[in-house]
């Protein structure tokens, strides 16, 4: 008899939690069958014609949908690519689009990058900082400005950096130029106001630069190119470059008359020939700034690729000052003639330096790999 009382309450319990649940929590229409909650509407006949009845209130107020008599239409899956919102003819600011291409090109996180360019442009020249000095002309040089020579400027660049947000990302840069050089040859004073043409060997050129750069995303103007697949962004970064320049030799086979050996004594010096000139190279320290713009785009497994312009301004590139000069004597015979020296005569000078600023403009992509 107890066995039979607790079963009983059991089956109470389970067939009675429904009803309670359903008073404590109304269900939709279509699943409500307490009458005491939902009233669907009736229907009558009118001329021959079923005319459904509005909606009717519950009994606890409230209101049930008129199912059968509704307007509303039902929704419609879509498939396929979200719409464009809004337009570049109305709406001012950037021009969204869905947020698949919106998301893939975005910046974001800590990312390394490895840049290879080509030197489109070389801007710089070498001249002789002791021009007015006396006797300069006997210390071959670029008296009078020499554009630096180039084969082909292959600039490398290793940055590290991180996203400060969807627009702007920051790195620091190690940036190398090779493949520049003195210029073959240079035109030398000639003592009289002129200059004479003279071959140079040697003197090739690097630069290491150490940069901070910031990077920000411009399509908040000009929306994404190409459908979506390129973004455009501006660069700019400050640093220091260290400008390196190889020793050279300055060789001037000029013959300059000193005295006419018909007035000269033995031993006397009538001319200078084979003008030989050791230039020491340099290391200067240099402020440097560059700036870059370009279009990015991205690769799977989150690579991005930056195609751009850039613009390098690497400051000064400088000689130690030291010139070792190695000339050939002629000397007067005491008889209206002259002969080589059995000598050379060698100089030393210090503190003649000879400089040049040194910039370039490079065409070049980045491979950019994010974390």
């Amino acid at each position: 008899m107890k066995k039979f009382s607790v079963f009983a309450a059991f089956a109470g319990v389970l067939f009675g939690l429904p009803l309670g649940t359903g008073a404590a929590y109304p269900a939709y229409p279509t699943y409500q069958t307490n009458n005491a909650y939902n009233t669907y509407p009736t229907a009558n006949t009118q001329n021959g014609q079923m005319v459904y009845m509005p909606n009717t209130v519950a009994a606890n107020n409230v209101v049930v949908p008129n199912m059968y008599g509704s307007n509303a239409a039902s929704p419609t899956r879509v498939t396929g690519a979200l719409p464009r919102v809004g337009s570049s003819q109305t709406t001012a600011g950037r021009q969204y689009y869905q947020p698949a291409d919106y998301d893939r090109l975005a910046d974001s996180g800590l990312y390394v990058g490895l840049s290879v360019a080509y030197g489109a442009s070389l801007m710089g020249s070498m001249s002789a900082d002791y021009t007015g000095e006396e006797n300069a002309f006997f210390v071959p040089g670029a008296f009078k400005e020499a554009d630096f020579d180039s084969d082909s400027v292959i600039p490398l660049q290793i940055s590290v950096g991180a996203a400060i947000n969807n627009d702007i990302r920051v790195d620091f840069s190690y940036l190398r130029y090779s493949g520049v050089s003195y210029p073959n040859t240079v035109q030398s004073s000639d003592g009289m106001g002129g200059y004479i043409e003279a071959s140079v060997d040697g003197g090739a050129i690097t630069a290491n630069a150490t940069m901070l750069n910031v990077y920000y995303n411009i399509d908040s103007y000009t929306g994404y190119l190409a459908g979506g697949m390129l973004r455009p962004y501006i660069g700019a970064g400050v640093g220091i470059s260290l400008n390196t320049i190889a020793d050279y030799v300055v060789y001037d086979n000029t013959f300059y008359s000193e005295m006419d050996p018909v007035y000269a004594g033995a031993g006397d010096l009538t001319g200078i020939s084979d003008i030989y000139a050791y230039h020491n190279g340099g290391t200067a320290e240099q402020f440097a700034f560059m700036l870059e713009g370009g279009l990015t785009t991205e690769m799977d497994g989150g690579i991005k690729l930056d195609f751009f312009v850039r613009y390098a301004n690497l400051g000064k590139v400088k000689t130690s000052g030291s010139i070792i000069v190695s000339q050939t004597e002629w000397l007067g015979d005491g008889a209206g003639g002259e002969y080589e020296a059995p000598y050379d005569s060698v100089f030393h000078y210090t503190n003649w330096y000879e400089s040049g600023r040194l910039g370039m403009v490079d065409v070049g992509v980045r491979l950019r790999l994010q974390f």
